[in-house]
């Protein structure tokens, strides 16, 4: 083909070049196709073309500044568009996160009903506050039976005080038997609380039995309480006693061990593997919080990962008001405590009375009522370690350092005095003789049930022991109750318990 015809040449790779010599029409170029050639090249390449006719191009090289100036710009429009994708890729994690946590918190919400109408709001990590917790039977196991209906029973009710300020807990638990008012439902057992009106009931019962506003609500089923455990990678616990509890789940041996989830239950739910030394909710009671404390200690050490695995155990079985970042904002203010000296522990000082057909653990009210104002202060619960020395069950702690599960003092200053159990016989005759005798003995960590004697005509005070060990103890309760003697029994006097209290004319 022709060049000239076309006005373009190929070129060895086969593209058309621009023949500059002349228009394809063969005439001479004018200033006016020069012109268009001109805007051609612009459009197309970003340059001027060499003009007809010249020797020289029309269009100059950049200069190096004016190449890096350009270049900048260029870049500075790779990092904006790279910046918003970063962007959108945060908000859409925050947005997924934030979803997530909704999620949980609504998983931790589900069940609470109207119990925020009751719970008195504070700063929870800037001031003091009470939380209501409760350990309840539900499982998934007793769901699917579906021979239990829709109520649970409550198997664990504990007040807690916390103080994010001086990092201290206080663990004070309650008897489930304990007989309280429940106005519209008459007068009935604790527990059956939760049973009549859920967390608000409960909440209300207890805050007007511990005379404190409750701030906060927890409550936790056995799946749950056996998967934060779990979660946690276990306990470190000192077992105080070995169990055998068929109905508790099994077997534990004594001594410092690391518990899974389900024999930290068995711990927390054993009571009958101490028919043979004392009420076995006390010793149950002691267990619990042991536990609590063991579950604090690890919790606040977590590192992020434990801790966001513990918090989504905490969603599927726990029912609370706090929110996630409640639950982790308040973690992160108590970081820093010690658990062998930062947290108080005791329970709620009662006599067993039979009354109308039902046993009942009915309050002492004085003496709870200086309990509590103990607690109130920020001060221990009891004014010495308590420590039951036939299992070595801490029943109290001062938060001293100077009770241990082996019954013996550390080196905390506190007194360890000596938990058991004592059966009080009024043998005078005198109303409420009984009542102020176990008020009086209270303070040395013994529980006690009383009753009249099998007449009123005896004369003397005595405190009953059988084994001699326990006659510096039995001393130390004729010292407690203001009169009387220590007497080792001869097989004169029957009765199941530790001692033996039989008031006589002498009682003031």
């Amino acid at each position: 083909m022709d060049n000239k015809r076309t006005g373009y040449g190929r070129d060895r790779y086969g593209a058309g070049r621009a023949n500059t010599n002349q228009p394809s029409n063969g005439r001479r170029a004018t200033a006016a196709d020069v012109r268009a050639q001109n805007r051609y090249a612009r459009d197309n390449y970003g340059g001027d073309r060499p003009s007809a006719g010249q020797g020289e191009p029309s269009a100059r090289r950049l200069s190096r500044d004016e190449y890096a100036k350009t270049h900048k710009h260029k870049k500075h429009g790779k990092l904006f568009y790279a910046g918003i994708a970063a962007l959108a890729v945060a908000v859409i994690a925050v947005g997924a996160a934030f979803a997530y946590v909704q999620v949980l918190s609504g998983n931790l919400h589900a069940g609470l009903g109207n119990v925020g109408k009751y719970l008195v709001k504070t700063n929870m990590t800037k001031e003091p506050f009470y939380m209501l917790l409760m350990g309840t039977d539900g499982s998934e196991e007793r769901d699917e039976s579906g021979d239990f209906g829709d109520s649970y029973r409550t198997d664990s009710i504990m007040l807690a005080r916390i103080d994010p300020v001086n990092k201290k807990v206080t663990l004070v638990s309650l008897h489930r038997d304990t007989m309280v008012d429940m106005g519209e439902y008459g007068v009935n057992k604790l527990n059956a609380a939760h049973v009549f009106g859920g967390p608000a009931l409960s909440v209300q019962t207890v805050s007007k039995l511990a005379g404190v506003d409750i701030s906060h609500y927890a409550e936790i089923n056995f799946d749950g309480f056996r998967d934060i455990v779990d979660a946690l990678g276990g306990i470190e616990v000192d077992v105080p006693m070995t169990i055998d509890d068929e109905d508790a789940g099994g077997h534990l041996d004594a001594g410092p061990q690391t518990l899974n989830g389900d024999q930290a239950l068995i711990l927390c739910r054993a009571r009958h593997a101490y028919d043979e030394i004392g009420p076995g909710d006390e010793y149950r009671a002691a267990n619990q919080r042991l536990v609590m404390s063991a579950i604090a200690k690890k919790l606040l050490s977590a590192d992020a990962a434990s801790m966001a695995s513990t918090v989504q155990a905490l969603s599927k079985y726990v029912t609370t008001d706090l929110g996630v970042t409640d639950i982790i904002g308040l973690a992160q203010a108590m970081q820093g405590l010690d658990p062998s000296t930062d947290i108080y522990s005791a329970m709620e000082p009662t006599t067993s009375e039979y009354i109308d057909g039902v046993w009942y653990e009915v309050n002492n009210t004085a003496e709870w009522k200086a309990m509590m104002k103990r607690v109130d202060a920020g001060l221990p619960p009891t004014e010495g370690d308590v420590v039951d020395k036939t299992s070595g069950t801490v029943l109290a702690t001062t938060g001293d350092g100077g009770a241990t599960s082996s019954g013996t003092a550390g080196e905390g200053t506190g007194a360890v005095k000596r938990g058991g159990s004592v059966a009080i016989r009024n043998g005078n005759g005198l109303a409420g003789a009984g009542l102020d005798a176990t008020e009086r003995i209270q303070g040395l960590g013994y529980s006690a049930n009383t009753s009249n004697a099998d007449n009123f005509d005896y004369q003397d005070t005595v405190v009953v022991y059988n084994d001699s060990s326990d006659k510096e103890a039995a001393e130390a309760i004729v010292k407690a109750l203001g009169v009387g003697k220590a007497v080792q029994n001869s097989n004169t006097y029957l009765f199941e318990e530790d001692f033996l209290i039989v008031l006589g004319a002498d009682w003031k």
